[in-house]
């Protein structure tokens, strides 16, 4: 079997990073997902280093396992092949804005009329209930909305965006969730729903995971932000030659560690005793433990540490980290010969399934390569596929 979500077919409206990353899990656990694009393709085809016109980096790293077809939805011709699909797919999915797909006459009440058993999941920028829906919404906005920004500039001094789309690609990873969850639901009920990702809210939901803090209680009891990790020294400890990730969380840990540096008196000291006293004192537990790790090189720290069983790691730099030693034994970075790209590199799916095993269907598609292959699938004669090539419906 080609992975657990063989045989559910996915039909893909969606763009960019958020819609594409969650489809293409999707299809990576087996599912035979449809890239519905509109005649100029998806953006990202055109982002980054390249080869082919539409084939560059970004979307090179977001759309494997997918078959593509060219519809251009604002002609009636292209809007009955996708009724079409909609007819025996099992998930439609789209990142269009609610007013947008509602003119194209694809809003989840009219396809949840068509074919009650699909699962309709709508990714939208803010929820549909509240003011400020329909609003445009991007990751940059969403980390500014969410508190993402503020995270940052509670530790250099300024708001800065974290240096990868996290909005974007947490929603993608929460949509696969959802749409796992709604058709494990229509196992048991027979019908499909309409399921709403909204950015801005799974943002907030996932900032507040640790960040609402002392205000779980009302009235609060502390401020909102974690403080281990808001301290301003929290990050790499430096050594005599470089960086090291270290840390030390248990008591037993942390006793290990004072012993080592020393100061075996530290793991009595009322500040440090326990791990509740060193949440209180968690800025001069890390200074203080800087101060010892500074004092060793990296390649001393990764020989002990681990004898003393606390969790470590030197930095290394994402240019190498396709030679690290554990990923190259389990052969996560493949080398693979694309029909029109060349030598490529792939990302392996990082989940594994002993009875249903995840693999490679597909490489990513030319825009619009396999058209004439799913409109044939529909029942479309070569004359009338033809006939939608010359109306400019696909290509």
């Amino acid at each position: 079997m080609a992975g657990p979500l063989n045989e559910i077919c996915v039909l893909d409206l969606t763009s960019v990073v958020l819609g594409p990353l969650a489809t293409q899990n999707l299809g990576d656990m087996g599912a035979d997902i449809i890239k519905v694009e509109a005649p100029a393709g998806d953006t990202t085809r055109y982002t980054g280093p390249k080869r082919s016109e539409d084939m560059s980096a970004l979307y090179m790293g977001l759309n494997r396992n997918k078959r593509s077809i060219v519809l251009d939805l604002k002609i009636n011709a292209a809007k009955e092949a996708l009724w079409k699909l909609i007819d025996r797919a099992d998930v439609f999915l789209h990142s269009i804005r609610p007013e947008a797909i509602e003119r194209l006459g694809f809003g989840f009440e009219e396809v949840l009329a068509r074919n009650e058993r699909i699962v309709y999941a709508g990714v939208h920028g803010f929820g549909l209930d509240g003011p400020y829906s329909g609003r445009p919404a991007y990751d940059d906005v969403i980390q500014g909305l969410s508190g993402s920004a503020d995270l940052m500039a509670r530790l250099v001094g300024e708001p800065r965006y974290m240096p990868t789309i996290i909005a974007d690609k947490t929603c993608g990873l929460v949509t696969v969730n959802a749409i796992l969850a709604a058709l494990f639901e229509r196992e048991r009920s027979g019908k499909g729903q309409f399921v709403e990702i909204p950015m801005f809210e799974t943002m907030v939901a996932f900032n507040m995971a640790d960040h609402i803090f002392g205000y779980n209680f009302e009235p609060p009891e502390g401020p909102m932000g974690y403080t281990r990790v808001l301290t301003p020294s929290r990050r790499p400890y430096k050594t005599l030659d470089g960086y090291i990730c270290l840390l030390a969380y248990t008591d037993t840990q942390w006793a290990q560690f004072w012993l080592e540096v020393g100061k075996p008196e530290l793991k009595d000291d009322p500040r440090f005793s326990t791990l509740s006293r060193r949440a209180d004192n968690i800025e001069e537990v890390y200074t203080l433990a800087s101060e010892f790790v500074s004092t060793r090189t990296t390649a001393e720290w990764l020989k002990t540490l681990p004898k003393l069983e606390i969790p470590c790691g030197e930095i290394v730099e994402i240019e190498d980290i396709p030679d690290d030693p554990h990923l190259r034994a389990v052969d996560f970075f493949r080398s693979i010969e694309h029909p029109t790209e060349g030598r490529i590199k792939l990302v392996d799916f990082p989940i594994k399934f002993s009875r249903t095993p995840t693999k490679l269907e597909r490489l990513q598609p030319k825009l619009g390569q396999d058209s004439a292959e799913i409109l044939r699938e529909l029942g479309y004669k070569e004359a009338e596929i033809d006939e939608l090539r010359l109306i400019g419906a696909t290509n």
